[in-house]
């Protein structure tokens, strides 16, 4: 089905006759400028004027429909689809991830080798939400800054490009938890309250918030809601010894500046839970925890895709006036032979 935005712009359609028909003929001789080569000019009209009827008509009607094609380019017409019900569970959940510099230790053990924290965390988590058919997802970075680099949308493709796009230190290297929380809740806070969901993932403590983060999540928790937090990092790393050898190897703790006991509160504080994810394998079953939220019974909601159409009758007018061009430098080719030739003679 085809709708117009500005149909009213079809009524110009008469106005070049109008014009034609009740314009007042200009009065006076003087020439409005000086024209050289003027007989040259004479001779061209002449020719013209000289054609049949027909070929008269030519450029009129031409013009004429170049108007019109114009005026239903302008009209805006757009061609509307039959409607379409989108998958709707009524879930909005919003994802903030760590990308302060300690995100890029490499403690995560993954096919038998270890890798990055955010590394594991884009591969797993852009498996999650590959899975949210049907849900409404958004995503947050944060380190020294936070930042929404998705709103909530039920284009999870593009919310998952984004996560595999994230590089360390596009926010700065530490670690803004409060802000992030507080930017979710801004974000959330307009939604139902049965959906509200930030799922939270981090490996250290908040170092760079305007916003203490049991603040943020008070507020969070009077406005319905639910934050679930993840603590990223391994609990023990072995570090090589001399020359990269076993001798002189020890144990340390790369998760030691991860604030265990916070992000339990601030999950406690708004109905949700506080989980520990030392390795990928156990970020995936998180992941498979959190998919089990019930969702909650909204309406249906429906769209009916649009696509413009104004290109159309655009294009059809520039092969019009591409035409009268070719057709004027043919005409006026045949013209400069035709006067050569007497010339000659």
């Amino acid at each position: 089905m085809i709708e117009w935005q500005w149909p009213w712009m079809l009524l110009l359609a008469p106005l070049p006759w109008l014009v034609r028909r009740f314009a007042p003929p200009m009065q006076g001789r003087e020439p409005a400028l000086r024209a050289p080569f003027f007989s040259q000019w004479q001779q061209l009209s002449e020719a013209q004027a000289g054609g049949s009827g027909h070929t008269a008509r030519l450029p009129a009607l031409a013009l004429w429909l170049l108007w019109l094609l114009l005026l239903l380019a302008a009209a805006r017409p757009l061609w509307v689809g039959e409607a379409i019900e989108l998958p709707n569970s009524g879930r909005d959940l919003m994802l903030a991830v760590d990308i302060s510099g300690s995100m890029k230790l490499e403690d995560m053990e993954m096919s038998d080798q270890l890798v990055s924290r955010i590394r594991a965390v884009k591969q797993v988590g852009s498996d999650f939400i590959e899975q949210r058919e049907g849900d409404r997802m958004g995503l947050i970075l944060f380190g020294s800054n936070a930042y929404v680099q998705s709103p909530l949308s039920f284009d999870t493709a593009t919310v998952r490009r984004f996560l595999l796009e994230a590089q360390i230190g596009f926010a700065g290297q530490e670690t803004a938890i409060g802000d992030a929380i507080g930017l979710a809740v801004k974000r959330l806070r307009e939604r139902p309250a049965q959906s509200r969901v930030l799922i939270l993932l981090s490996d250290g403590k908040d170092t760079a918030s305007s916003v203490q983060p049991l603040d943020a999540a008070k507020l969070a928790a009077d406005l319905g809601i639910r934050i679930y937090t993840i603590g990223i990092g391994a609990d023990r790393l072995t570090m090589p010894g001399l020359f990269g050898s076993s001798f002189g190897a020890r144990q340390i703790n790369p998760s030691a500046e991860l604030d265990e006991a916070g992000l339990q509160e601030i999950a406690e504080l708004t109905g949700g839970t506080y989980f520990r994810a030392r390795n990928p394998a156990e970020l995936a079953s998180i992941y498979r925890l959190l998919d089990q939220l019930e969702p909650i019974e909204v309406d249906s909601a429906t769209y009916r895709p649009r696509q413009a159409l104004g290109y159309l009758p655009l294009l059809l007018a520039m092969a019009v006036s591409f035409a009268m061009a070719l057709r004027h430098l043919w005409k006026t080719a045949g013209w400069r032979q035709r006067d050569a030739g007497e010339e000659t003679v």
